[in-house]
């Protein structure tokens, strides 16, 4: 994983007061089960300014629920076709999600991406991670199962070291 990657994020993160990250795909379909899975490796683990919610196939019903929860920011992971290799994790905003394809839910990425940002005024990312299998009834590849635990890793630590670091500035 590249320092470009952590430093990305870092600077999306920093200053935020309140996020909210949206874990999308299908349990069933193999690698789009990753969204769901990021999410579950972060549960626990984050402080209470950090929201994790699995949103499974249907990330638009949780719209409401977003904007009432006033985030600064809002990250979705999902599995999505960006060119990349398995399990290769990509950071894009939201004006650039067009770009990048995704199958598993009704709503396009970069709809719901517009929409959360229109309707509660926080800034929105995808963490997207190239999938390898999508078919119905596999389980999430080796290399993908390994991606969730790097990326989930990565910004747990990523959001520890920026309150660490506002801590110390006050």
């Amino acid at each position: 994983m590249s320092s470009s990657f952590r430093d990305y994020l870092e600077n999306w993160l920093r200053g935020f007061s309140k996020l909210v990250i949206m874990g999308i795909g299908n349990i069933l379909k193999g690698d789009d089960a990753l969204g769901p899975e990021f999410v579950s490796e972060l549960r626990g683990k984050l402080p209470k300014n950090v929201e994790v919610l699995d949103c499974g196939t249907v990330p638009e019903n949780f719209i409401g629920k977003i904007v009432w929860l006033k985030p600064s920011h809002v990250l979705l992971v999902d599995a999505a076709h960006f060119g990349g290799r398995p399990g290769e994790m990509i950071l894009i905003p939201s004006d650039h999600i067009s770009g990048v394809a995704s199958s598993t839910h009704n709503v396009p990425l970069n709809i719901l991406a517009e929409l959360i940002g229109k309707f509660s005024g926080a800034k929105v990312m995808l963490l997207g991670i190239e999938p390898k299998n999508l078919n119905l009834g596999d389980d999430m590849s080796p290399e993908i199962r390994e991606s969730v635990k790097l990326g989930s890793r990565i910004l747990i630590e990523t959001i520890n070291s920026i309150l660490e670091e506002e801590k110390s500035e006050s």
